[in-house]
């Protein structure tokens, strides 16, 4: 049995070609051509100029998460030498000397007060700790959160009430309060009070916290869409065939759940952002030295009154980049669902 998805996969829809070519000569009209739900998605998607635009920020930005080695051995500076102290760039109260934070040929965005690191470089690896945590936490929530949604909403009765319950208490816990409170006492069953703690363990540490705490939403909302879905005749055929009910959850159910699932997606990774820097400035998330995002605010409000222009560029990227994504899931939004009016 074949699910409307599958069915409109395979049948297309026949649309116009505006940039067809012949079109048969004078008074013939143009020439007729199928299109998939997904191509005619893509060209809704093009004639946008608001999304575009931002789908080659959002890429700029994960471009330079992934290649910010490469990027600051091309710029000429660390992100953790002290360039200040090393090459007298500060005064004797730890701030630059020179005006506008530091902000010279050799330090394009200037220099840190106190260490003396070069805030260009901080922010390029900055980028990258702070996408590597929102990605993680963002995969882990869509995978889990769409698993037990299918799972609840289709087999229903007491399977659904259980994880309903545990789902409602998840969620009735405030979450910014939470991963405040559970980071410290995760890392304490894994490191001894005075021991050196591993980045990579606080790392794991943040993204566990926030996965645990963020997934409810995206499950609830397949579970809506999975009880709208489960009545439909294809379903009931398929059930009817003898097909296994993990046949129907991946063959049936998931491919007609892509495009919540996707443009959720694409609004839950900002919000990680934000949530991983807010809790980097609280001082349970990333620590120092390792650059990141929310340790370059914590840094700038510390010194705003001598040195404000630290502040700007950390501040500057993180709305952009917030900016563009949220725009960036409206788009794909649209392009995926015709009907839907900004």
């Amino acid at each position: 049995m074949t699910s409307p998805s599958q069915a409109a996969e395979s049948s297309g829809s026949l649309t116009l070609d505006p940039e067809g070519g012949d079109s048969g000569g004078p008074g013939k009209s143009p020439e007729l051509v199928g299109r998939s739900p997904r191509q005619l998605a893509w060209i809704r998607f093009k004639r946008d100029k608001v999304g575009v635009i931002c789908a080659f920020v959002v890429g700029a930005f994960v471009f330079i998460a992934i290649f910010a080695p490469l990027i600051v051995k091309l710029y000429g500076k660390n992100a953790y030498a002290l360039y200040g102290q090393d090459d007298g760039l500060l005064n004797a109260y730890g701030m630059p000397i020179k005006p506008n934070g530091g902000i010279s040929g050799d330090h394009w965005f200037g220099i840190e007060p106190h260490l003396g690191r070069d805030i260009f470089a901080l922010l390029i690896y900055g980028i990258r700790t702070s996408l590597c945590v929102a990605l993680a936490v963002t995969v882990l929530s869509v995978v889990v959160g769409v698993a037990i949604g299918l799972i609840q909403g289709y087999l229903g009765g007491r399977t659904d009430y259980f994880l309903g319950r545990f789902s409602d208490l998840m969620m009735s816990f405030p979450q910014q309060l939470f991963y405040i409170t559970f980071t410290p006492v995760l890392l304490s069953l894994f490191v001894k009070p005075g021991s050196e703690e591993p980045t990579s363990l606080r790392f794991l540490t943040l993204v566990l916290v926030m996965f645990l705490l963020g997934w409810m939403s995206l499950g609830r909302l397949v579970r809506a869409q999975v009880l709208s879905l489960r009545e439909r005749e294809y379903i009931e055929a398929a059930r009817l065939s003898g097909a296994s009910t993990g046949r129907i959850i991946r063959k049936e159910l998931l491919p007609n759940l892509w495009t919540t699932i996707l443009v959720q997606s694409t609004l839950l990774l900002p919000v990680n952002v934000t949530a991983e820097a807010g809790l980097s400035f609280l001082g349970v998330g990333m620590r120092q030295p390792t650059p990141d995002w929310g340790l370059m605010f914590q840094d700038a409000a510390a010194n705003y009154q001598a040195d404000i222009t630290y502040m700007f560029f950390p501040g500057i990227a993180m709305v952009i980049f917030v900016v563009a994504f949220n725009l960036l899931g409206d788009s794909v939004r649209d392009a995926l669902d015709p009907k839907t009016i900004r």
